[in-house]
């Protein structure tokens, strides 16, 4: 019967129908919601999301009557509780006229789009994904990724219904590339400015900017064919920083699995720590839960709060900020740096509460790895010194209307936030200067290698300071807790510092000859900011001309794929040399 039914029809041209159909089907749903619709249109386009429905339905069953090889039992339930959800609302919307008498929330067509969502991901995830490295090298695809995620969020952002009023092509280019830069910087009000639909569309590139596009393409499209081929992980495995290249996709479902989670987690407790007062709707409380949640893991800043949490009524409640620091610090770690916690926390567990008399300790030697404690160490470090100098600082100034536990708690998220997190509880232009000196050296140095964060990375710092360290005891290497670090290691820190310095430089000098007005002071906090993908303001970012912008929206990029990366995307590599030239010495002081 199977064979028939194949020489009847191509499969494959008909998967492929059902595909390009989905696609337009999320186009349609796009401008389903960016443009209001008379109801002849509205019917139109129902009709066509029953065709795409209908087509999904059919194509996913018949993969499995033609299927040769075993589906996993995760796709299997996927395939089935996706089905089982698309006929209900098939049915529910086109054949049972009665069910909006007494299912309204059912039939509310917001179950659609769900739907076609669904059938867009399944059918998109069917699809080979070839990265060719002929074509793009991992650099390349990196930098090129955020770009389009870039232009289609500031096309959503442009649509009518995304904003209140109507909103120029530059401040939606602005603000998406600080969403998916995950800087915080921005030109307009979010909370007032931006519909519902416009900030779930900064939300969604918040999300996908902190993670990266490729993650969830890659992974999913890894999770219903259960493979990939050698060139795939081999691009994976250098953008993932995986050592292993069959750690690969492991790595990605741990990134996605962490970061749903803790941002679940960071969600109810936000959650619990609002006043229904403030927020008197169950979804108002929620959707602020969940915004800022994702927000704060991914270190981006952005808040619907028209003074972030200096707003009137939030910035006493010390439980949400320290819910939405212990975000910060999280998302600032870096993945890598998360599951070393988690293995370590798990081999401390074992050996000392979960091991029997008759069975020896467990020994693995270095589950903390060298990159783990520098940047723990480096971490909390800037954290103390920090939150002292802060509280020291404005005892008197900003502090002076906390009592003695919340001096503390404000003065440990002013020196958490300047580490690219861009959340403030004070106000900022009333800050000392040198309290704001302090908060230039905090950008700077930003969050860890392999997170959500930017700046030059703690580990960078920790390779420079342990570098003059060495230096001035005499000695030829850097060694730290019984390892060398490497010269490759040493290099590229200091290229980054010397690039980061190079950017953010010719950034104040480019915005003082466009905004001449503006003072020295201000101008360099827009682009430490914008370089460290802070997302911290003094002020000036939406008064500043649309040269300006400009400027920090090429800062906000490059500080989030880094200089050293675009360099390597665009200059051509030198085959390797088998001979070395005579070694120099150069006068450095």
């Amino acid at each position: 019967m199977i064979a028939i039914l194949k020489q009847i029809f191509n499969f494959k041209i008909f998967f492929k129908i059902a595909f390009f159909l989905s696609f337009a089907g999320v186009i349609v749903l796009i401008s389903d919601f960016g443009y209001d619709q008379s109801n002849p249109i509205q019917e139109i386009i129902n009709g066509y999301y029953f065709i795409v429905l209908t087509i999904g339905v059919i194509a996913t069953a018949i993969r499995y009557i033609t299927l040769k090889k075993n589906i996993h039992d995760k796709v299997f339930i996927f395939d089935a509780v996706s089905l089982l959800i698309i006929i209900f609302i098939i049915f529910i919307h086109f054949f049972s006229w009665e069910t909006h008498r007494h299912l309204t929330f059912l039939y509310n067509d917001n179950w659609l789009k769900f739907a076609i969502l669904l059938t867009f991901i399944r059918e998109f995830a069917e699809q080979k994904l070839n990265y060719k490295r002929t074509l793009l090298n991992p650099a390349q695809l990196f930098i090129t990724s955020f770009l389009g995620i870039i232009f289609l969020g500031t096309f959503l952002l442009l649509l009518p219904n995304a904003t209140y009023t109507e909103i120029s092509f530059l401040d939606a280019l602005f603000t998406s590339t600080s969403a998916v830069c995950v800087t915080g910087l921005i030109v307009v009000d979010t909370g007032s400015f931006f519909t519902q639909f416009g900030q779930i569309i900064i939300l969604l590139l918040i999300q996908v900017g902190g993670i990266g596009i490729l993650t969830f393409a890659s992974y999913f499209s890894y999770f219903f064919k259960g493979g990939s081929n050698y060139e795939n992980q081999l691009v994976l495995s250098d953008l993932t920083n995986s050592q292993k290249l069959g750690d690969v996709f492991s790595t990605l479902k741990r990134i996605l699995i962490i970061t749903f989670s803790i941002e679940i987690i960071g969600g109810l407790l936000i959650f619990s720590s609002l006043n229904s007062a403030l927020l008197p709707t169950f979804f108002e409380r929620a959707f602020f839960s969940v915004f800022h949640s994702v927000s704060a893991f991914c270190n981006a800043g952005f808040s619907t709060l028209p003074n972030s949490l200096y707003e009137s009524g939030f910035r006493f409640n010390y439980a949400l900020q320290s819910y939405i620091m212990l975000l910060l610090v999280i998302g600032g770690l870096g993945f890598p740096i998360v599951v070393n916690i988690l293995k370590y926390s798990k081999y401390w567990l074992i050996n000392n509460f979960l091991y029997f008399s008759k069975n020896k300790k467990q020994y693995k030697p270095w589950v903390f790895s060298i990159n783990s404690r520098i940047t723990l160490i480096t971490t909390f470090s800037l954290t103390i010194i920090g939150t002292i100098l802060f509280y020291l600082s404005e005892y008197n100034n900003t502090l002076v209307a906390h009592t003695g536990f919340g001096k503390v708690i404000t003065a440990l998220f002013g020196a958490t936030t300047p580490r690219t997190a861009g959340f403030n509880t004070v106000d900022m232009t009333a800050l000392n200067f040198s309290t704001i000196m302090m908060i230039f050296l905090l950008m700077w140095i930003g969050a860890s290698p392999a997170s959500t964060g930017g700046g030059i990375k703690t580990s960078t710092f920790a390779i420079a300071t342990l570098n003059f360290w060495s230096l001035a005891r005499g000695k030829t290497r850097i060694e730290v807790y019984r390892r060398e670090i490497s010269d490759i290691s040493v290099r590229r820190a200091f290229a980054v510092i010397s690039l980061s310095l190079l950017v953010i430089g010719s950034g104040i000098i480019a915005i003082s000859i466009f905004d001449s007005d503006k003072n020295l002071k201000s101008i360099a906090f827009e682009c430490f900011s914008a370089y460290s993908t802070v997302g911290l303001s003094i002020g000036i970012t939406p008064t500043l001309s649309a040269a300006s912008k400009y400027v920090l929206i090429l800062i906000m990029f490059i500080g989030r794929v880094s200089m050293l990366s675009i360099l390597i995307a665009v200059i051509k590599k030198v085959k390797h040399k088998n001979y070395r030239y005579p070694t120099e010495e150069i006068t450095i002081n």
